[in-house]
């Protein structure tokens, strides 16, 4: 069975900051993690835009989102804090799904930096798009100096099908002449006009004050 993950992005800008944190911190990521079969669970904070943060959890599978004990604390049941601070903050991108390269990798510790890519793709543009991804594009970013580990995920459910994490040294890592031309190939240039809803984010560790 393929490792999960659930991955989402949110602007707070029309949240009280520290609120915000003191929700995500003490009561919305702790319950998640308390969930067996959560793996790490790591907040992150847009390099462009402090308001701007992602949040990324490891899953032994994407089925524990249907279960008991995620469905306690999620949807209908999320908690009156969770319910009330949902309508102020605006949900930028949302993916749940399996991890389709390389295998079950974990995510590694103590990253600097993380791009999210992530798209959709008309179902007769999928087929390249999914060679040139695993064939061409995730090999060479993965063996750009900088980038610990270079993932793909397909989501079952969310707002984007198709999802890469990478986790680098720092954010930088994608600005690096190695980086530009890891992406500037005749292959990608064909692929990238297909690309739909795309949303790109580069992304520190989230540290509280920082």
């Amino acid at each position: 069975m393929p490792r999960g993950a659930l991955i989402v992005a949110l602007d707070f800008t029309a949240c009280a900051e520290d609120e915000f944190h003191d929700w995500y911190d003490t009561e919305h990521l702790p319950e998640r993690q308390r969930i067996d079969g959560f793996g790490v669970c790591e907040r992150w904070i847009s390099i462009a835009n402090p308001k701007i943060g992602a949040a990324t959890y490891d899953l032994d599978s994407a089925d524990l989102l249907t279960s008991p004990a995620y469905q306690a604390i999620a949807g209908d049941n999320l908690s009156p804090w969770s319910k009330r601070l949902g309508k102020r903050y605006k949900r930028l991108q949302r993916s749940d799904g399996d991890q389709t390269n390389p295998g079950n990798a974990l995510a590694p510790a103590g990253a600097g930096g993380l791009l999210i890519n992530a798209m959709n793709v008309a179902p007769e543009h999928e087929a390249d798009f999914n060679a040139w991804y695993d064939q061409e594009h995730l090999p060479a970013l993965s063996k750009v100096p900088g980038t610990i580990l270079a993932r793909r995920f397909k989501s079952r459910a969310g707002s984007h099908k198709f999802l890469a994490l990478y986790h680098l040294t720092t954010p930088e890592v994608v600005t690096t002449d190695a980086w530009k031309e890891a992406v500037n190939t005749p292959w990608t240039a064909r692929v990238r006009p297909t690309y739909q809803d795309h949303f790109r984010i580069v992304l520190r560790p989230y540290k509280r004050g920082a």
